[in-house]
């Protein structure tokens, strides 16, 4: 609970509040009311707040709402490949990046540190108050994300086997298994610093990386550690029609039969996209019922489902995962790390894929970017407005042009304005995003240093590409460019 001796912030006379209704069980609008928080608790949510406050601040044109939790995210890599990656897919690898262009697009060192704060940055800038990072551990990694005031999860990425492609149309795997698990154990000692971090703001998330390059025995091994230490844990699974391939031609079953054989599909975990289940049109593998099993498991998704409409992707369909009680909740994955754009996205592939407008309503993409994420990662203190809860909120700004008119600010926000009326942003009282900007990091100069970084890895991209193309062949501008290499 609250510091009773924590100085008090007031939003005064908020013109909407979207707070919890314990009684009913979900959000509700409230209007012309006060949000009041000490420390890192909320106090007081409608209605005047009449003790006394440290600083006051004017709500009349300002929606609350409970800052978002985004379960699944890449900050150290990402945004690099904005302006690389928007039209790539592998013609020959049934539409994926992931295989034959992702490698090839890879932050050197330096260029890690930018990415993750143009990454984070953006993340905040958009509401976002919780986030888990899936990231490949590198120096100073959790010190940034304390640096950013976030509430984090970090995700060190481990792995028994690298993919590689030599020509384009098939997917090899390198494996050293004695590598892998040395990868698990370095991983864990990020997992414990992050859980003992100073800031109090930090846990962990035991995460190897991808279904396809990990043994049973390193993915058993990580479930029952997770387990041990009371973490959840998540690993990329039913992402792409190619691993869908090759978990069904090693073993005869698909990727959420292997999971499920393996004892690991549970509700400890966490599944990064879930979208090729196997009655899928792309995958078309009748011997199986994925969504029942899915359905008895309790397992978690985290849909992602901008970097997939790149390609041409979508899950069919989020309303369907919903109504089955399958626990879902919303991730960027990739750039932009824009969270309300990515509501967006989820709601319109959704009603496009089941042609129906209907199939999915704008307050369960709320819910699942608010309290979905939070029962998912098990943490009943954040995704609500309420007296108690951690004080992780945002303002908008609903004078803001492309709220305008206000009827319902929700949908104004998710549908139109998104990231750019957003005012400011708290997690556990303290503000970390002010008047759209971020506090802690120099966006600008981050972004230099990104560009920089990228210019790098296209000098590097002939050296990497099994077919020794340019950066320019194998990403074409979109008019031609006179003089790219």
């Amino acid at each position: 609970m609250s510091d009773a001796s924590a100085p008090v912030t007031v939003i005064r006379s908020a013109a909407w509040i979207v707070a919890w209704d314990e009684a009913r069980g979900r959000h509700v609008y409230l209007h012309d009311g006060d949000v009041a928080f000490a420390g890192d608790r909320i106090v007081q949510v409608g209605g005047r707040y009449e003790g006394e406050a440290a600083v006051e601040l004017d709500g009349r044109d300002r929606m609350v709402a409970p800052g978002l939790i985004n379960i699944h995210s890449h900050p150290s890599s990402e945004p690099m490949n904005k302006g690389m990656l928007d039209e790539l897919g592998s013609k020959r690898l049934y539409m994926s990046s992931l295989y034959e262009f992702m490698p090839l697009f890879r932050p050197d060192p330096e260029g890690v540190q930018h990415c993750a704060q143009v990454a984070l940055s953006e993340l905040m800038m958009s509401g976002v108050t919780t986030l888990v990072d899936l990231s490949v551990p590198y120096e100073g990694w959790l010190d940034l994300l304390a640096q950013s005031g976030l509430r984090a999860y970090a995700a060190p990425m481990y792995r028994s086997a690298r993919w590689y492609t030599r020509n384009g149309h098939v997917t090899e795997y390198e494996w050293d298994e004695a590598a892998g698990e040395t990868a698990m154990e370095e991983a864990m000692a990020v997992v414990e610093a992050a859980v003992a971090h100073p800031s109090g703001r930090l846990s962990g998330i035991v995460s190897p990386s991808q279904i396809d390059t990990c043994t049973p025995e390193l993915i058993q091994a990580s479930a029952a550690e997770a387990k041990r230490r009371g973490l959840k844990m998540t690993l990329h699974a039913a992402q792409s029609v190619v691993e869908f391939q090759e978990i069904t031609r090693r073993h005869g079953m698909t990727p959420i039969e292997w999971l499920d054989s393996l004892g690991v599909l549970d509700d400890n975990l966490i599944i990064g996209h879930g979208i090729f289940l196997n009655d899928h049109a792309n995958a078309n593998w009748p011997m199986a019922n994925d969504f029942e099993t899915l359905q008895k498991s309790g397992a978690a998704v985290a849909h992602c489902p901008t970097v997939f409409q790149r390609r041409g992707i979508t899950m069919r369909t989020l309303g369907r995962y919903l109504r089955g009680g399958i626990p879902m909740g919303l991730g960027t994955d990739t750039y932009p790390h824009n969270m309300l754009e990515e509501m967006r996205n989820a709601l319109t592939n959704s009603r496009v894929m089941a042609t129906n407008v209907y199939d999915i309503r704008t307050a369960q993409l709320v819910d699942m970017a608010t309290t979905g994420g939070a029962k998912i990662l098990g943490n009943d203190q954040i995704g609500k407005l309420a007296p108690g809860m951690k004080a992780d909120l945002f303002t908008v700004d609903i004078r803001h042009r492309a709220m305008r008119p206000v009827r319902d600010p929700l949908s104004s926000l998710v549908y139109v304005a998104a990231e750019r009326a957003v005012s400011d942003v708290y997690v556990d009282g303290r503000q970390v995003v002010k008047d759209g900007d971020c506090v802690a990091f120099d966006l600008d100069r981050a972004l230099d240093g990104l560009e920089a970084a990228q210019r790098r890895a296209e000098a590097m991209f002939r050296q990497l590409d099994f077919a020794g193309r340019s950066h320019a062949q194998a990403a074409p501008y979109v008019y031609a460019n006179e003089g790219a290499e």
